[in-house]
């Protein structure tokens, strides 16, 4: 298999899905779906993010000796660098304008990232001719990282939504909070996933699982919330 034919492959397995779970989360806000390029714009966010993670994970794990330490740390460079990312792009945009927006950007900028994230997983099973490898390694990111990502950047998502008509300090403080919790999430993830016998990981995926069922329930309760209107009567 050529490197242009393996990276093309690589690309399509990681994007594919990733756009699939789009799809879903969008129908979300239907009656006022955000526009496309702007949706776009912060799926390509999260794939560019993935290339500044990499380096600074490389330059961390130096410093760290035990593995799972190094996979928690990691969780944590990457939802700080997701919504960073997320916050001087998208989340200033003007089309930003309902509670809901801020979880929708985060999603898309989660399942770009992770898009990105899962098509260099499925480099080095490709490269090395392994199909089945390759198979199995796209199923199970289908199943459990990606969705990760969605789940821990959305939780930021509805900590800004939940900020959205609050003071300018509450919603700082709304979204460290987010952030921390995303991190935390994420961080349980990968330490369970180091360290669960492999028969049960699915018990760990289904966690993620979940969480998303929560997630949908938190977002139609978001779907409600207006800014709070202060009447004054004449007496």
């Amino acid at each position: 298999m050529s490197e242009s034919t393996t990276l093309l492959i690589a690309t399509a397995g990681g994007v594919f899905p990733a756009l699939a779970w789009l799809w879903f989360w969008l129908r979300e806000d239907a009656k006022h779906p955000e526009p496309r390029r702007i949706i776009a714009l912060a799926f390509l966010v999260g794939m560019v993010t993935v290339g500044v993670v990499i380096p600074i994970q490389q330059a961390v794990a130096v410093f760290l000796t035990s593995t799972t330490i190094v996979f928690i740390a990691w969780s944590v460079i990457e939802e700080i660098m997701k919504y960073v990312a997320a916050r001087i792009t998208v989340l200033r945009s003007r089309e930003n304008d309902e509670p809901i927006d801020s979880v929708m950007y985060m999603v898309a900028v989660a399942l770009g990232f992770a898009a990105a994230e899962n098509a260099l997983f499925l480099l080095s099973p490709l490269s090395g001719q392994g199909i089945l490898e390759t198979l199995m390694t796209g199923n199970l990111r289908f199943v459990g990282a990606m969705l990760l990502h969605v789940l821990s950047s959305a939780v930021i998502g509805v900590a800004l939504a939940l900020s959205f008509y609050k003071s300018r300090r509450s919603k700082r403080l709304y979204a460290l909070y987010g952030v921390i919790l995303a991190s935390l999430l994420h961080g349980l993830f990968n330490f369970l996933i180091l360290n669960t016998a492999e028969e049960y990981l699915l018990r760990t995926f289904g966690l993620v699982w979940l969480g998303l069922i929560v997630l949908l329930a938190v977002l139609e309760y978001i779907k409600r919330i207006h800014p709070v209107v202060v009447r004054h009567f004449s007496k």
